[in-house]
């Protein structure tokens, strides 16, 4: 049975819990390659900056924010209009609980309704667990940066996955927004992540 979790979108008044989740990623490991965790006024700022643009989502559980994935403009360039960066980081005590995944596919569901074409994730091997989600929500490896990023005394590299969220348009729409999705699109987005709570 999944574990009981309510998902919705973020707001800025999730970030203190959202760089709590964050922070032993920092701290502990090369999953990300930051190496000071945000504090939760930079975090709202992320948020923030995000939301405007693509979808966040959070996984409460017991009313406790304990994952979240969101999507991000991937290059400023406007050719890149329809990439988006996807990530999504669970709280340490809940692996393997199927937020991660419940989460991930809000927000690529999201994505496609925005008009999004094509999902990307970066991830630092040795890292499993998130090749296994990414792989089992239909990304395919594309390919390493070797030796890309340099965190605790040693070269790492980094692995690409992609997901195309639809079919190759031949004109694509331009990517609606968020907030113009809470307008036009509510009802589906409510759908979205009510299916993700169950």
């Amino acid at each position: 049975m999944p574990i009981p979790a309510t998902l919705r979108l973020a707001t800025a008044a999730d970030a203190a819990a959202i760089a709590a989740i964050y922070a032993p990623y920092v701290t502990d490991s090369v999953i990300s390659f930051e190496l000071v965790p945000p504090d939760a006024a930079e975090m709202a700022g992320r948020i923030e900056r995000i939301v405007a643009r693509t979808p966040y989502v959070v996984a409460e559980v017991d009313g406790v924010v304990r994952a979240y994935a969101y999507g991000s403009r991937h290059r400023d360039r406007a050719a890149y209009d329809w990439t988006v960066e996807t990530t999504v980081y669970v709280d340490r005590s809940l692996h393997r609980s199927g937020l991660g995944r419940r989460t991930m596919v809000a927000v690529l569901d999201l994505l496609r309704l925005q008009g999004a074409h094509l999902a990307v994730a970066g991830i630092t091997p040795p890292n499993p667990g998130s090749i296994g989600l990414h792989e089992a929500l239909g990304f395919r490896d594309i390919g390493t940066f070797e030796a890309i990023g340099y965190k605790f005394g040693a070269w790492h590299g980094v692995t690409w996955m992609a997901l195309e969220l639809g079919p190759r348009a031949d004109v694509p729409a331009p990517l609606r927004p968020m907030p113009e999705l809470a307008v036009t699109a509510e009802a589906e987005m409510r759908e979205i992540l009510e299916r993700g709570s169950r």
